[in-house]
């Protein structure tokens, strides 16, 4: 009797929607998939912003979803199954596995398209943030969780074997931006979508007067809205070799010049991700979450991480994503000592 064997996918649809650290983490992946499997063509469903995650990668195209327009809704979502079906995908990479994708899911089994969804782990992650001193244990990483989605579908997908781009083309609207005096360039990205991830603005001060001090380093500082523009220009204006980068550039630009950095400073963020997208040396600050959930930066030494202490707050982590903490934890980040940032980047840079 001659057994079958059933070929690998050639033609893959990704579904990861948002959010934005959550997509960068996939580039690493999805560089490994399309190296190791030069055969393959991969389109990206995501939102349109993020498509400049991509441009570098070959065989890879972005479809872009509008989930609060013409996609919206159970119906709106149907439509877009109907368009999606017309490129007759071999199977769907589902790297979300949220409400949205599994609708999604739906319609491509009405049409026998192959769907593998990403197991995010949720009874593990749940025992890790329950206080349970046993369940305290590092878990699988989402970028092994992702790679595992590609596994299932019989690709190679191996992270160990990784290649980083070249650095991005900087154009002079960047160059002047950022200076031409040689110094290193060390990005900082002091926020995060709560308060229990960020650091506290004074003891940020402190590091940012230490590095400033040496007059080695150019710092360049990132963030969001106008609220935290505001604040990062009120710190730009104190230090001659500071400046702040919001509002200035593209987002496009601003991935040029995060991945020409010589290191970045970031909170558990989105940040911290795009630079480690890039291989760029990054150091990531830890409140209330923890490593162990699985999303540290990607190619990062675990020294790079700099946690809250644990024997001060020993519920750490207590949410996955920073929302949910104890009275009494909402500053725990701030126990990581200013000189330990200083001492963690100088030493990197060294």
């Amino acid at each position: 009797m001659k057994l079958s064997v059933v070929k690998p996918p050639k033609n893959i649809l990704i579904i990861r929607l948002s959010a934005m650290g959550d997509v960068a983490m996939t580039v690493p992946v999805i560089r490994c998939v399309v190296q190791q499997n030069p055969e393959v063509q991969i389109t990206v469903l995501s939102r349109a912003f993020f498509k400049p995650f991509f441009n570098e990668i070959p065989n890879v195209s972005f479809i872009e979803v509008d989930v609060k327009g013409r996609h919206k809704g159970f119906l709106g979502l149907f439509k877009l199954s109907k368009e999606l079906r017309l490129l007759r995908f071999d199977a769907v990479a589902d790297l979300h596995n949220v409400l949205r994708s599994n609708i999604l899911k739906l319609f491509f089994k009405i049409y026998f398209t192959k769907v593998v969804q990403i197991d995010k782990g949720r009874s593990d992650k749940k025992a890790l943030t329950s206080g349970n001193i046993s369940a305290f244990k590092q878990l699988k990483t989402t970028h092994e969780r992702y790679a595992d989605v590609f596994r299932k579908l019989g690709l190679h997908a191996d992270l160990s074997k990784h290649e980083f781009p070249t650095k991005m083309e900087l154009n002079p609207t960047i160059q002047d931006l950022a200076g031409h005096d040689g110094k290193q360039w060390i990005g900082i990205a002091p926020f995060a979508q709560y308060e229990s991830k960020s650091y506290p603005l004074e003891q940020l001060m402190q590091v940012i007067a230490s590095l400033s001090e040496t007059r080695k380093y150019k710092l360049l500082l990132f963030g969001g809205g106008k609220k935290e523009a505001d604040l990062l220009n009120n710190i730009a204006s104190k230090y001659g070799n500071a400046v702040n980068v919001v509002g200035k550039l593209s987002f496009q630009e601003e991935l040029q010049l995060i991945s020409n950095l010589d290191l970045m400073l970031s909170m558990d963020s989105g940040n911290g991700h795009l630079a480690a997208m890039y291989g760029v040396p990054t150091i990531t600050l830890w409140g209330v979450t923890h490593p162990f959930a699985g999303f540290a930066p990607f190619g990062q030494d675990r020294g790079n991480t700099l946690l809250a202490d644990r024997a001060q707050y020993p519920l750490i982590p207590t949410s996955i994503y920073g929302n949910k903490f104890p009275t009494g934890y909402e500053k725990a980040i701030a126990s990581i000592k200013p000189s330990d940032v200083v001492n963690k980047i100088v030493s990197l840079l060294n």
